[in-house]
């Protein structure tokens, strides 16, 4: 009997599984963490581009099909990387399970392609690692009550490892990438940048929500509600990475991070009547389409108007449009125009509460580049401007220099 063993969730993703050699490397790593005694719950996405080109499949069959439909296809991805990764260990002479959604009971909210956890069953998972067994779940995925498969959105395997890690009560999660920790900006733009040892939960929710795709920030959300401590680390080296968790009372970085994001779009509402409510009706009306409003903008108009510019996902902006259209006299919309080719630069940092003019010295270090801001949104511990897209990897290069976030 183990005396003192440890439950480890790890979540590998697409690029980790990518082919037989990598599958092969990634079940070497979990054996590891199996015969120290551990209890080994590993949570997989599907091999390399699979999932896109499962969308392009679907796409040439048909570009308007239904999302349950999608889902049903789309999950097919995970279950060939569980499949393989359990047939591997097992080649390698250690017991392992693979199981999906439905096997370990997932339950989420029914909205397809988008879908949130409501409760995790563990019984299942327990009883195989009672068993000695390595269990290997898919990621992306839920069940809803009709007992359709569900997906949570891109990026949703790092939100499958958190729930698993806080049902379990897990004593470590472990999310790996092809790269090796959460970096100060991007560092295939920004050559300087550096790897952090530790971010906050906020932190990481900022930069996740704001471009930068080292984690998903709906498992950052729940990795904060559950206080979760994650390590986001590369399954190709053995470096340390970062560590995201609660914040710490020690003096934060005036800058932590600093994150770019091109799927973004602006839109424009001309000549709305200046009255109370309005502004209420068009982003309710937004909402209850299940379109996301970033950066707000209302300047004043005329005659008894005022116009409003607002920000929303690329992937959001026809129906947007759509939906502004189909409710123009309502709203008393005179015009609606859009811009596609913008982008969100955003600094993220704790210390920025507590220091004056950091706003100041990042409109300095973008006029110094003579790149035009078109909106800016702040929050207590982020900026965000919209630039031209065309400016936007000179913007970044140029912020991350004037906070020296490298030192």
């Amino acid at each position: 009997m183990r005396e003192e063993f440890m439950l480890v969730v790890k979540k590998f993703g697409g690029s980790s599984v990518a082919n037989k050699d990598r599958i092969f490397n990634v079940a070497q790593r979990c054996i590891e963490d199996y015969k120290a005694g551990n209890d080994v719950v590993v949570v997989l996405s599907a091999m390399g581009d699979t999932t896109d080109d499962l969308i392009g499949m679907a796409e040439s069959i048909n570009p308007n099909a239904k999302k349950r439909e999608l889902d049903m296809l789309l999950t097919t991805g995970e279950q060939v990387s569980v499949s393989l990764m359990a047939m591997a260990m097992q080649a390698l002479d250690v017991p392992a399970v693979s199981l999906n959604a439905f096997q370990v009971m997932m339950h989420s909210t029914s909205r397809y392609g988008n879908a949130r956890f409501k409760r995790v069953d563990t019984e299942r998972i327990l009883h195989e690692l009672d068993s000695r067994k390595i269990v290997i779940v898919t990621g992306f995925q839920g069940v809803n009550k009709y007992d359709d498969i569900t997906t949570l959105g891109r990026g949703g395997s790092d939100t499958t490892a958190v729930a698993l890690a806080a049902v379990l009560h897990a004593d470590k999660c472990e999310i790996y990438t092809d790269v090796d920790g959460v970096y100060t900006a991007d560092p295939r733009i920004v050559k300087n940048a550096r790897k952090l040892e530790v971010v906050t939960y906020d932190e990481m929710l900022e930069l996740a929500s704001l471009g930068a795709k080292v984690l998903h920030n709906r498992s950052v959300e729940m990795a904060k509600k559950y206080n979760v401590e994650l390590v986001v680390r590369s399954s190709l080296n053995r470096s340390e990475g970062t560590v995201v968790k609660e914040a710490s009372h020690m003096e934060k970085m005036l800058v932590t991070g600093v994150a770019a994001d091109k799927n973004t779009a602006r839109i424009s509402v001309i000549g709305v009547q200046d009255k109370p409510g309005i502004a209420f009706n068009i982003f309710d009306t937004l909402a209850k389409n299940n379109i996301n409003v970033d950066i707000i903008l209302q300047s004043v108009g005329r005659e008894g108007t005022k116009d409003i510019s607002f920000t929303v996902a690329d992937n959001d902006l026809e129906n947007a449009i759509k939906v502004l259209e189909a409710n123009k006299d309502r709203l008393t919309i005179q015009q609606i125009t859009w811009e596609e080719e913008v982008a969100k630069l955003s600094i993220v940092g704790a210390g920025m509460m507590s220091n004056p003019g950091v706003a100041a010295k990042m409109f300095e270090s973008l006029y110094n580049s003579r790149i035009n801001i078109n909106m800016i949104s702040t929050s207590e511990i982020r900026i965000t401007v919209l630039v031209d897209e065309k400016d936007i990897e000179q913007a970044m290069i140029a912020v991350h220099d004037g906070f020296a976030v490298n030192d």
